[in-house]
């Protein structure tokens, strides 16, 4: 929310803080601020001037040299850029040692032979906005030579991250409330608008209330004979110092009085209504044109203001184009209501339409003071769009009543604060500036009652968490003081998934952090099988589903990269999937996925490029992890962004899935290298690294090896193959690797259906160096055990 320095010192005095020290006292006190902007100028050397003449610049085009009076007596030559100037006109005129927003100092200067005494400003050079278009054109009636800022004083803006627990934050009272605690001063003015001065009338037939669960309070009163126009100086700039565009008297009132005291209101043009006012649930299919030109279709669900033909406004969130007040409005309804929060933001969200009214609506306003924001209304549009206002308000249903009285428990405060000598004075002090009221007060108890407008104040806990917002967290004493608890399943999972991150890190990989929401279009990049869940009500279109795959997000973090010119890519995301149940519902999983791409090696000054890494490195690091064989089989389905997707498993357990992404899909990304990408379920992980790690002893004989190949049908996985080799017991086998893969299409070498496969066999002693013959007896068992347990024949 955008709050005025200057609107908030209508309120209370706060000449005596910096702008720093107030960011403090707000930030501290748990409202975020998230950045300060100071508007206008300071300096007095920026005036009112007159163009009193010009001509084309003598050797620039696009210059003009103007003759310019600044209240002085002399004319004063100025060089300028700008074309939204004539004769007459008033600007700003910077003079020189002027210093601007931004640090930009103003001085005598020289354009292309032509002397400048200053510069004629834009409203963005003097930071009020950011049309730089031209020159901000003044009123014709503003006095030469004065001095800009009395014109427009200077502002500070401050953007300001409102809690959700904190609705009566939203507005400048509000906030000058809670300013007025933590610092102790004074309100000038009052501290709400629960108390009103105009009569109350029940409504009758001209007002129906539907659904008084939705709608527990509606009023409405007419003002005839008013005339739109526009807005004096005076509100158009409190509106345009907090980033609002003015538009009209009476719609810049209602937006006033929702940034003055935090209640939206609505005005209604009283002649394009068809009888009166109903407030109930819209149709299912029920059309409505809103008055961002916009048609919306609305549910059973969605809350309208209607009257006896169709809806006129969307209720809290936005109102209709056809009954919106135009300078041609004479006759006008206002409309102040208390809508039950869930409703419009169910509404708000559905539509993905937010207004300012919905942002307070959703979040919970002062139902008390409904009828006070009516009052303030009615009150400024009299006085600035004249009109008469009928003697009462028409009332239909009651506020009610959310806040009561909490017990403060005084004794168990200090104790959740650590402050076991603070003073029950001084609990109260703080408890009265906020706006309680003290019922009555015992020797460890006070009952307090609440202000309406502080719907967050419900328990006990909440008071002492007021008083330490008020007196600071330095006030609290820091201690030392843990407590040792045993290890828990939740501990060891951490400690689990931290030790994957350091392994991996270890190795080069990057951790990755991207979104769970993803776009439908990045669906196609899932790998693993399994549907995600989409969000009912997304917020764009880039997060419409939760991600049923982290390989969703580590390609597009790859692609990211690679725009950035980064063509080795090792990166790894442990996190949360989310997959749709066949018979109804989700579940949730977590995973740890892989991305690999590029040299094997980093680039070096005294070497040239390695070559590209291929899915054995990505095989061999999630080897690496799982201290297991890993078997790798073809899927059963092979995404169409994938080749040789396949499943990573140990024994009878899927440990994950592994592919390449597919050559289109990488030419898409501008993928220099091949990528390849891997899935793992984490809890087939932990299965397979349960316990401490086992090391063996370093050999202290030589081995010998044999070579063997071996004929096989092509279509022989070699996973079946290696899982041979692994199974092994022979006391003399130490293990196998492959060197060679031979085929031959024409089937001149070997038939088109058979391959060659050539392995290399390790054998050892761990108590002696091995003789000839003694390897020969261990490679023939070996070897005959191959040839019956699979269909292989061996080439000796």
């Amino acid at each position: 929310m955008q709050v005025s320095l200057s609107w908030l010192s209508t309120h209370l005095d706060l000449s005596s803080y910096t702008v720093p020290q107030l960011s403090d006292l707000l930030t501290f006190a748990g409202v975020e601020v998230e950045g300060i902007e100071e508007r206008g100028v300071s300096t007095d050397k920026v005036v009112v001037a007159q163009i009193q003449s010009f001509e084309q610049h003598p050797k620039a085009d696009k210059l003009s040299v103007c003759q310019v009076d600044d209240g002085s007596g002399t004319p004063r030559q100025i060089v300028c850029g700008a074309k939204n100037f004539k004769a007459g006109d008033k600007v700003p005129l910077a003079l020189p040692g002027a210093v601007l927003p931004g640090g930009f100092a103003i001085k005598e200067g020289n354009l292309r032979g032509v002397d400048s005494m200053g510069m004629m400003c834009s409203g963005k050079e003097l930071g009020l906005g950011e049309d730089h278009g031209g020159l901000l054109i003044l009123a014709p009636d503003a006095p030469v030579g004065t001095v800009f800022n009395k014109l427009y004083p200077a502002d500070v803006l401050f953007d300001l991250e409102i809690t959700p627990n904190r609705p009566d934050l939203l507005s400048h009272l509000g906030l000058a409330r809670e300013l007025a605690a933590l610092t102790g001063l004074p309100l000038k003015g009052q501290r709400d608008y629960a108390k009103t001065s105009t009569a109350a009338q029940p409504a009758t037939s001209n007002i129906k209330l539907e659904t008084p669960s939705a709608c527990p309070l509606y009023t409405a009163r007419i003002i005839k004979g008013v005339k739109v126009g526009p807005s004096p100086e005076w509100l158009r700039l409190r509106l345009e110092s907090i980033g609002l565009r003015p538009i009209n008297s009476i719609v810049d009132i209602t937006n006033y009085v929702m940034m003055e005291m935090g209640q939206s209101l609505h005005c209604f043009d009283q002649d394009k209504l068809n009888g009166g006012i109903t407030v109930r649930m819209a149709a299912e299919g029920e059309k409505f044109l809103a008055l961002d030109g916009q048609t919306y279709e609305l549910k059973t669900d969605d809350l309208v203001i209607a009257d006896n033909q169709r809806p006129v406004a969307i209720a809290g969130v936005m109102g209709g184009e056809e009954t919106g007040v135009t300078e041609a409005t004479v006759n006008v309804l206002l409309e102040a209501a208390y809508f039950a929060p869930s409703g419009i933001r169910r509404t708000s969200r559905r539509l993905g339409l937010s207004s300012d009214s919905s942002y307070r609506f959703e979040r919970g306003i002062d139902p008390q003071q409904v009828q006070g924001g009516s009052e303030l209304a009615t009150k400024l549009i009299l006085e600035i769009a004249g009109g008469t206002a009928e003697d009462v308000v028409h009332v239909a249903g009651a506020a009610p009543a959310l806040v009561g009285e909490v017990t403060l428990d005084e004794t168990r405060g200090r104790s959740l604060l650590g402050t076991p000598d603070m003073p029950a004075a001084e609990i109260h002090a703080i408890l009265t500036k906020l706006g309680l009221i003290k019922k009555s007060s015992g020797a460890d108890e006070s009952l307090w009652t609440i202000p309406t407008y502080r719907l967050d104040l419900q328990r006990s806990v909440d008071l002492v968490e007021e008083v330490a917002r008020v007196i600071g967290l330095d006030r609290v004493p820091s201690r030392q003081a843990a407590v040792a608890s045993p290890v828990e399943a939740a501990d060891r999972t951490y400690d689990f998934a931290m030790g994957l991150r350091q392994t991996l890190a270890s190795r080069g990989f990057f951790e990755a952090q991207t979104l769970r929401l993803i776009a439908d279009a990045q669906l196609a990049d899932s790998l693993g099988g399994g549907q995600g869940v989409a969000v009912k009500n997304p917020l764009s279109e880039d997060h419409t589903t939760l991600r049923p795959s982290i390989v969703t997000g580590l390609i597009a973090t790859a692609a990211l990269n690679i725009r950035q010119g980064l063509h080795r890519l090792r990166f790894f995301e442990l996190g949360r999937v989310f997959l749709t149940q066949p018979k109804g519902g989700s579940r949730e999983e977590e995973r740890l996925a892989l991305l690999l791409s590029g040299p094997v090696s980093p680039t070096s000054w005294h070497g040239r490029e390695t070559s590209p890494a291929d899915i054995h490195e990505l095989v061999g690091q999630i080897q690496n992890l799982t201290r297991t064989i890993i078997e790798v089989r073809p899927a059963k389905e092979n995404p169409a962004n994938f080749l040789l997707t396949s499943e990573l498993r140990s024994g009878n357990r899927i440990l994950g899935w592994i592919a390449q992404l597919h050559p289109a899909r990488a030419r898409e990304i501008n993928a220099r290298h091949p990528v390849y990408v891997a899935e793992l379920l984490l809890s087939a992980l932990r299965q397979g690294v349960a316990g401490p790690a086992k090391f063996e002893e370093l050999p202290r004989f030589p081995g010998m090896t044999r070579d063997v190949a071996m004929e096989v049908p092509a279509d022989l996985p070699h996973a079946k193959v290696a899982a041979f080799f692994a199974t092994q017991k022979h006391p003399l086998f130490v293990g196998a690797e492959v060197f060679d893969v031979f085929t031959d299409p024409s089937g001149t070498k070997i038939a088109k259906d058979r391959k060659s496969i050539a392995w290399t066999l390790t054998y050892r002693s761990s108590d002696k160096t091995l003789e000839t013959a003694e390897v020969d007896a261990a490679h023939t068992a070996i070897l005959s055990a191959l040839e019956k347990s699979l269909p292989a024949v061996v080439r000796r």
